[in-house]
């Protein structure tokens, strides 16, 4: 019933942006004339009609070119390899030089990896740069089966496996506990693909550390309450009919009402830039609602077990956590350098919550571990926007060639 209902709103949407295209070509030759208020108005408001509602397919990446060292490269999008939950995607640049072979392990929470591309442009210059491109799981026949939280462990360990030895991690947010276990579990079995090091951003390894908003959320309610109410059941118009997911739309509403105002106040911001004809200001806007509305499902299985050994029981914080029904021992990573980051401002994941990783990993000697907590920003400064750039990413630039 929930994906059902949220369906006709999305029917309701789709009509909604076919008459807000009627209406701005109907306005278009009296803005093109030059005519004022009110004609601004009403083309300004066509725009927003014309982008009512989410969608559900991946933006491009968008990332053509490159520039290392003083000239532009190439940059060309190469799948390595391939399952029906996910791509290993490659930003191969036309370069002869060898750099240091980064696997960027994007959170699987409702948006398309492409919320990354700022993280990977920043990469790209110094790293063969690699991505873990989610597929949208309401697109997943079931025929293809399930995925679970040791499911994504071994997508993870499997991708680290074709892109070969000396490679890195970088995970951020959500999946830092996911690569920590396979950095683990890599670490036990000895596999040759272990990982040099392992960058940790922003990731909710113990959420016992100064629980936030989000943090309270999954423990108010018992574990029963999220797959009775937070689970849906794919509709029969699209590929992954009848597989059970937890939908995309439900969180990126979460993510809304966290903050709520300011997102009424960026779409009120949108409104006037588009009236008064700022069209940078009003394409900046546009340009972040286009990835922030584009939403994935995940597979209800990752979900369920993901709040319930995270966010509940907190077994990896424990190190009681198990793969593959074993238990596995973070103190077995002893070759794989770590790194966590952290924002001071992280409302998301707490100032703690990370760094924890540190005190698991405990069989790592001094010289291999390092932390930073970036001041001044949020949850998505911790990886993306100017600081990421000139104060963040050096240092972990600087730490993935210390290791390679």
């Amino acid at each position: 019933m929930l994906y059902d209902a949220f369906e006709v709103q999305a029917d309701i949407a789709e009509q909604t942006r076919a008459w807000g295209r009627v209406l701005h070509d109907a306005i278009s030759p009296w803005t093109r004339a030059g005519y004022q208020e009110p004609v601004t108005w009403w083309s300004a408001g066509a725009r927003m009609m014309m982008r009512a509602g989410l969608t559900f397919t991946r933006p491009a990446y968008g990332i053509d070119t490159v520039r290392v060292g003083n000239r532009d490269v190439p940059v060309t999008e190469e799948t390595v390899a391939a399952t029906p939950f996910a791509t290993l995607l490659r930003f191969r640049k036309d370069i002869d030089s060898e750099q240091p072979k980064v696997l960027v392990v994007a959170p699987m929470s409702g948006h398309f990896a492409t919320l990354l591309r700022g993280t990977v442009k920043t990469l790209l210059p110094d790293h063969d740069v690699y991505i873990t491109d989610w597929h949208n799981a309401r697109d997943v026949p079931v025929e293809a089966g399930p995925f679970a939280f040791d499911d994504y462990v071994d997508h993870l360990i499997r991708f680290l496996e074709a892109m070969g030895e000396r490679s890195h991690l970088l995970a951020v947010c959500q999946p830092a506990v996911q690569a920590l276990v396979a950095a683990t579990v890599m670490a036990q079995t000895k596999n040759p693909a272990a990982p040099r090091s392992m960058t940790l951003m922003a990731g909710p390894v113990d959420c016992r550390i100064s629980p936030t908003s989000v943090n309270q959320l999954a423990t108010s309610k018992p574990i029963e309450w999220f797959e009775k109410n937070l689970i849906a059941t794919v509709p029969r118009r699209h590929k992954g009919a009848g597989r059970r997911v937890y939908p995309g739309f439900v969180q990126v509403a979460a993510f809304v009402s966290m903050n709520a105002k300011r997102h009424v106040q960026g779409h009120a911001d949108l409104f006037w830039h588009l009236a008064n004809g700022d069209t940078e200001r009003a394409a900046a806007i546009e340009s972040f609602y286009d990835e922030y509305f584009a939403v994935l499902d995940l597979p209800a299985e990752f979900y369920i077990e993901t709040v319930r050994t995270v966010f509940q029981e907190y077994t990896l914080a424990k190190n009681e956590l198990s793969y593959r029904g074993n238990r596995i021992d973070t103190r077995a990573v002893r070759r794989t350098a770590l790194m966590t980051v952290e924002g001071e401002r992280d409302d998301i994941c707490a100032v703690g919550q990370t760094m924890a990783a540190h005190d698991l990993c405990s069989s790592l000697p001094p010289h291999m571990k390092s932390h930073h907590l970036q001041a001044g920003v949020g949850h998505y400064g911790v990886f993306s926007g100017r600081k990421w750039e000139a104060q963040t990413y050096p240092l972990v630039r600087n730490f993935i060639q210390s290791h390679s």
